[in-house]
C-alpha cells in the first residue's frame, strides 16, 4: 500500500494498543525492491548476522521465527507504536476495526465461569435459530466451556469462524439443555456502544472506537437524536483508544464551520498536510460537550483537540492518553505485517500532544494515580514550554495529552468496604443474571427506560440484592451504611439487570449517568 498525502483523506491508523489496530488496505512487499533510494550499508550488519546464522548455526534454524523476532526487536527501538504483528495478531487487529467479523452474532459476559448471553445481533445467526438473552452457553461443538475456568477469549475463538461453517452451541435455559445448530455469518460490529436522549433537549452518544463504520453510525445516531429534539450533545470518548484517522476528521467536520482547521500531519518523510472543515457539517449549531479520560487516545484526541482549539465545545473529564503519532500499515503476503510511525499529528493551535517515551509508557495511568493527578487538577504535569492558544486566545499545552477545560476527579466517596467486596467478587454481575432468570418474561417485554424504572420499583430488587450478597457471598452492610452505599449501588444494579431487557446496552449508561460525576458535570454546563 502506498499512502498519498496529497489526497483529501489519508487512511492511517491512530490507535493506542496495537491489538486493536487494523487497515483494510494491504501492502505486499517483494524481495525485489528495485532502485534503492536509501543507504543499504547502514543496515547491512543486520542482514550479515542473519545470513551467518543461517549458514553456520549448530542446529536447524527456524528462519521465520528468527526473522520475526528480529523485526519485532528492531521496531521496539523506534517508538511505542511501531510494532510487528504476526498473522494471528494482525487478523485480530483487522477484525477489531473492519466493522464486521464472522461468527454467530451474540454479546455475552462471564459473571461466574459461565458465559451468559446479553444480546443477539438483530437478524444474526444466533437470533435466527432462537438464542435469547439470559441463555447460558454450556458447550460448543460438544466441548464443555462452562465451569471449567476457560478464558473468555478462548470461548470467543470457539464460537467465531468463517461464514457458512456450522457450529453447535448448547445452552442452558432454566432446567433445560438445548443444542442449537448455527450457521456462522458476517456480523456487523457497532462502534457506537449507546445513544439516547438524556432529557428533552440533550442527547448522548458513547463511541467505543473509530472503525470503518464510525462515520455512518454516528450520522445515523445523531440524526435520530436531532429528530427527537436534540439541541445539545454529550459525546463520550472515554476509554476510546482510537482507530482510523479519517473518521476522526469526518466527525469533527460535522461540528466545525467552513475553513476551521481540524488537524495537520507532518513527518520527516511526509510533507505537511492540513485538514479543514468544509462547512457542510450537519451539527454546526449543536451545543457540544466531549468527555475524555486517560483511555481516550489518538483519534479521540484528534477530535477533542479540534473542538478545544476552535473553542467549539467544552472538554470534560481527565487528561487524555497523549498519543500524537500516526502509523502507516504494511502487510506481508504471509499474513503478518507491521505498523510504522510516519507522522505526528498537530491540533489546530499547533500542539503535538504526544507524551514522552518512557520505560513505563503503558503504565502511565498508575503514575497519574500515585501523583494525585486523578483527584486534583493542580497535580497535572504541564509542560509550560509548550504553550499554545485556542482561537479565542485561551492557553492550552502540548506534550502530554489533552487537558480538559473542566476537570472532574475520580469519585472516591463510594469506596466502602462493602462496595469494594461486591466488585471484587462480581456479586452484582452474578445477581443480575439470577434476577433476570427470575423475571425473564417481564424483562423481555420492556423496551423503554420509564417502564424499566417502574419494574425495578415494583420488583423489590434492592432487598433481593442484599439477601443475595449475604446468602451467596457472605457480604453484609448495616442499614445505616447501606443508606449511603445504595446511592451508588442501585443505579449500577439497574443498569446491569436492564441490559437483559429490550432496552439493551442503553440501560447501563442511562441508569449509571446519575452516579457518573463526569456525566453530572456535563449536564451542568
Amino acid at each position: 500500500m502506498k499512502i498519498n498525502f496529497n489526497s483529501p483523506f489519508v487512511t492511517v491508523i491512530s490507535g493506542v494498543m496495537i491489538g486493536v489496530l487494523m487497515t483494510l488496505l494491504v501492502v505486499r512487499i517483494s524481495a525485489n525492491t528495485g532502485k534503492k533510494d536509501w543507504d543499504y550499508s547502514q543496515w547491512r550488519k543486520l542482514n550479515l548476522v542473519l545470513e551467518y546464522v543461517d549458514k553456520n548455526y549448530v542446529d536447524d534454524v527456524d528462519v521465520k521465527a528468527v526473522s520475526d523476532a528480529a523485526i519485532s526487536a528492531a521496531l521496539t527501538k523506534l517508538d511505542p507504536h511501531s510494532v510487528y504483528l504476526p498473522p494471528v495478531e494482525l487478523t485480530k487487529s483487522n477484525d477489531e476495526l473492519s466493522g464486521n467479523f464472522e461468527g454467530i452474532g451474540i454479546t455475552f459476559n462471564v459473571p461466574s465461569d459461565t458465559a451468559i448471553v446479553l444480546s443477539t445481533i438483530p437478524q444474526g445467526p444466533a437470533e435466527k435459530v432462537g438464542l435469547v438473552p439470559g441463555d447460558r452457553i454450556l458447550k460448543v461443538d460438544g466441548e464443555n466451556i462452562a465451569g471449567v475456568k476457560m478464558p473468555q477469549d478462548s470461548m470467543v475463538r470457539r464460537m467465531k469462524g468463517p461464514a457458512g461453517t456450522h457450529v453447535i452451541v448448547t445452552v442452558g435455559r432454566g432446567s433445560d439443555q438445548i443444542p442449537f445448530e448455527i450457521v456462522r455469518d458476517k456480523i456487523p460490529v457497532h462502534c457506537i456502544a449507546s445513544y439516547f436522549m438524556l432529557n428533552d433537549t440533550t442527547g448522548y452518544i458513547k463511541l467505543s472506537k473509530f472503525t470503518a463504520t464510525t462515520y455512518q453510525e454516528f450520522v445515523l445516531a445523531a440524526a435520530d437524536l436531532v429528530e427527537k429534539g436534540m439541541t445539545s450533545l454529550v459525546f463520550d470518548l472515554r476509554e476510546n483508544s482510537g482507530g482510523y484517522f479519517e473518521h476522526a476528521y469526518r466527525l469533527a467536520n460535522e461540528f466545525l464551520h467552513k475553513g476551521d482547521p481540524i488537524v495537520y500531519l507532518e513527518g520527516k518523510h511526509r510533507p505537511r498536510h492540513d485538514y479543514k472543515a468544509d462547512g457542510r457539517g450537519l451539527l454546526q449549531n449543536i451545543k457540544l460537550s466531549v468527555l475524555i479520560d486517560d483511555g481516550s487516545a489518538s483519534s479521540s484526541e484528534i477530535f477533542a483537540g479540534a473542538i478545544q482549539d476552535n473553542d467549539r465545545g467544552v472538554i470534560i473529564g481527565r487528561r487524555s492518553f497523549g498519543k500524537g503519532l500516526v502509523q502507516e500499515p504494511v502487510d506481508f503476503t504471509d499474513g503478518s505485517g507491521f505498523r510504522l510511525t510516519v507522522s505526528r499529528f498537530y491540533t489546530p493551535s499547533g500542539r503535538c500532544i504526544q507524551k514522552p517515551y518512557t520505560d513505563d509508557y503503558e503504565l502511565d495511568f498508575y503514575q497519574r494515580y500515585y501523583s494525585g493527578e486523578l483527584t486534583s487538577a493542580d497535580s497535572i504535569k504541564v509542560d509550560t514550554t509548550k504553550l499554545y492558544y485556542t482561537a479565542s486566545g485561551r492557553r492550552v499545552y502540548g506534550g502530554g495529552g489533552i487537558i480538559p477545560d473542566v476537570f472532574v476527579p475520580i469519585d472516591t466517596t463510594k469506596v466502602s468496604n462493602f462496595y469494594i467486596s461486591v466488585n471484587k467478587k462480581s456479586t452484582q454481575l452474578r445477581f443480575a443474571s439470577k434476577f433476570f432468570d427470575q423475571h425473564r418474561e417481564e424483562l423481555l417485554q420492556i423496551g423503554d427506560f420509564d417502564s424499566l424504572d417502574r419494574f425495578f420499583k415494583a420488583s423489590q430488587m434492592e432487598e433481593a440484592f442484599r439477601r443475595y450478597a449475604l446468602d451467596i457471598d457472605g457480604l453484609e452492610e448495616s442499614d445505616e451504611l447501606w443508606d449511603e452505599t445504595r446511592k451508588y449501588m442501585l443505579p449500577s444494579l439497574k443498569g446491569l439487570v436492564g441490559r437483559y431487557s429490550m432496552v439493551g446496552e442503553n440501560a447501563f449508561y442511562y441508569f449509571y449517568k446519575d452516579i457518573d460525576p463526569v456525566m453530572v458535570s456535563a449536564l451542568a454546563q
